[in-house]
């Protein structure tokens, strides 16, 4: 007996074009908003929240809700929900709240040398405190989430070399992390774990993210087994407004041990800024580091590690060409110093023979 038929039916041909019909007319409009905004557009992310919002006026009107910004940016962000006063201070971030907070802290910063060339714009005054924002997860899991304010008003801040540091020196968070055993290790640690620093003005209600997502270096120490993953930002800074600009690096150091059951606990989490000339500026001179990066250039398509490690390899390679090309300066500087001594004292002896 042959099989049945499995073709459709006239009917139900009929009935699948009118339904395809029906479909194909149907317009986002169609859709009821409470449906979109509570079933749609809460599963969205924020970037793709902001792409949705420019596809119609209906998602552009709620896609702007002030509710579901603030949800994005708690899921995103979660150290932004500890801490009371940085709530309030997301929601009211100019010009849109919780949008305006997310546009101007997910983006990398853009290195731009052009700009610290450019006429400068009256800038706020310095920030009497810092607050940061920090939030560390390994394979979208959240292993570390901190909340800190620095003030900035006081000499000892001003003169003493820039550090933020999150962790006291016997503090250790625990992870549910295998410790790094070789250097494959490292290299997979540097594709799963991802950073986020945001540092907030609260005056200001500026904000900037000074990770550069994933890591542009993970080093193990060989002798005491210890990971340290580095991630950076690199920012073009006009130290002699307009004579010439300077790359700095905000750089931030995770540093990780191993348990005795063999997680990995973190140890150290702080930012510092180092100059072209590895020296490390001082809380003075950062703010000034800062103030760029709160009005700097954000990059507009995605956060991909590639980009923040190809501008640290690049600051690197400068730092060496600098490096050199002082070398070969100050060599030259000696040769004229030893010439001249030489010429000096064989003048001398001319002198007492002809004497």
């Amino acid at each position: 007996m042959a099989p049945p038929s499995t073709s459709p039916t006239p009917t139900g041909t009929i009935a699948g074009a009118a339904a395809s019909d029906v479909g194909a007319s149907t317009t986002i409009s169609a859709v009821h908003p409470d449906i979109l905004s509570t079933h749609i557009l809460t599963l969205l992310d924020g970037p793709t929240l902001a792409s949705a919002s420019c596809a119609s006026s209906t998602l552009h009107a709620l896609s702007s809700d002030h509710r579901l910004w603030s949800h994005i940016c708690q899921s995103t962000w979660p150290s932004t929900t500890t801490d009371p006063r940085l709530l309030h201070l997301i929601s009211g971030f100019p010009p849109t709240g919780p949008r305006s907070f997310f546009s101007s802290s997910f983006p990398l910063l853009l290195s731009d040398p052009t700009a610290a060339q450019k006429p400068h714009r009256p800038s706020p005054p310095p920030p009497p405190e810092l607050i940061s924002a920090v939030d560390i997860h390994y394979r979208g899991n959240l292993i570390f989430s901190k909340v800190q304010e620095t003030e900035t008003v006081t000499g000892w801040f001003r003169c003493s070399p820039f550090r933020v540091d999150l962790l006291d020196p016997k503090d250790v968070v625990m992870t549910p992390i295998q410790h790094p055993d070789g250097d494959d290790t490292c290299r997979e640690l540097s594709n799963d774990l991802s950073l986020s620093w945001i540092l907030i003005d609260p005056i200001g209600r500026r904000a900037v993210n000074l990770s550069s997502y994933k890591p542009v270096h993970v080093q193990r120490h060989w002798l005491t087994g210890e990971v340290q993953v580095r991630y950076s930002s690199i920012l073009a800074v006009d130290h002699n407004k307009g004579s010439s600009s300077e790359f700095v690096q905000c750089g931030i150091v995770v540093t990780c041990g191993g348990s005795e059951g063999g997680e990995m606990q973190v140890r150290e989490v702080s930012l510092q800024a180092e100059d072209m000339d590895g020296m490390h500026l001082n809380g003075k001179d950062s703010l000034v580091v800062l103030q760029t990066a709160f009005e700097g250039k954000r990059l507009k398509r995605g956060r991909s590690g590639e980009v923040g490690r190809k501008r640290y390899e690049d600051f690197l390679a400068k730092k060496r060409e600098r490096r050199e090309r002082k070398a070969r300066t100050e060599g030259r500087l000696d040769m004229m110093c030893v010439a001249f001594g030489v010429s000096i004292f064989a003048a001398f002896w001319i002198f007492v023979l002809c004497t």
